[in-house]
């Protein structure tokens, strides 16, 4: 997992203010745009949307659906990108294809990638399963794993030298190949994504994809994700 990595490309400048400016066009007979140089200031108005729409279980998540954060994540396994698509609401995503992104496949059996810069494997230790059975995934099990990974590419190398199409000789891969993705999020979609995705019983790799975006959310809406730290992340409530 140490491979993993979330990178920010763009957010909503002053994010904070932006949900003030629209929690205060509620209830404001003017145009609050004309008054933006009496705006309180970014943490000011951070402390006004916790307080007027958070705190106390108000439950007005509305005004925290304009800022907007879209973030690169890397080399990720197939199966986080399954987990993502699902349950998410006001989130976008772009993810490689291997229709048309196969060559790296082709680079570990010319030797020019390393096999787990390419697939993934989860570290040597103990697991358990769904219905709570122990078990230890022990370094002979991953090294006869990551040879089987291995072997996948030099017959995907085959088969695409036969002239099989990449949408064809990818199925014959491991399920967990490493994927980059670009997602976008308001601030209301990502906190429901934490809810969801960083609870205790969510898988292990995307608990660590939410744990990586949750070091964005705190720079970047700092008041509220003092807040939602306090009183949402990792307890696995209904999301919002």
């Amino acid at each position: 997992m140490d491979r993993f990595q979330v990178e920010t490309i763009s957010q909503t400048p002053n994010p904070q203010q932006t949900i003030y400016a629209a929690l205060h066009q509620d209830y404001s007979e003017d145009l609050v745009f004309n008054d933006r140089h009496a705006w309180p200031t970014e943490t000011e108005c951070g402390q006004i949307a916790v307080g007027r729409l958070l705190l106390g279980g108000r439950g007005h998540y509305g005004p925290l659906e304009h800022p907007q954060i879209v973030f690169n994540c890397g080399y990720f396994p197939h199966s986080v990108m399954q987990q993502a698509r699902t349950h998410r609401v006001g989130v976008s995503m772009d993810v490689q294809s291997l229709r048309y992104t196969g060559k790296r496949f082709l680079d570990v059996v010319n030797g020019k990638r390393e096999i787990e810069e390419v697939f993934y494997l989860r570290p040597v230790g103990d697991y358990e399963d769904r219905q709570g059975k122990k078990y230890h995934y022990s370094q002979s099990q991953r090294e006869a794993d990551k040879q089987w990974c291995f072997e996948a590419t030099k017959r995907y190398s085959l088969d695409i030298q036969g002239g099989m199409s990449e949408e064809h000789a990818r199925g014959k891969l491991p399920f967990d190949y490493r994927q980059h993705f670009i997602v976008s999020f308001n601030l209301r979609s990502l906190m429901h994504f934490l809810d969801l995705r960083n609870k205790k019983n969510a898988q292990l790799e995307i608990q660590k994809l939410c744990d990586l975006m949750w070091v964005h959310f705190e720079k970047w809406t700092p008041e509220i994700a003092e807040w939602y730290a306090k009183n949402r992340l990792g307890k696995a409530k209904l999301s919002p």
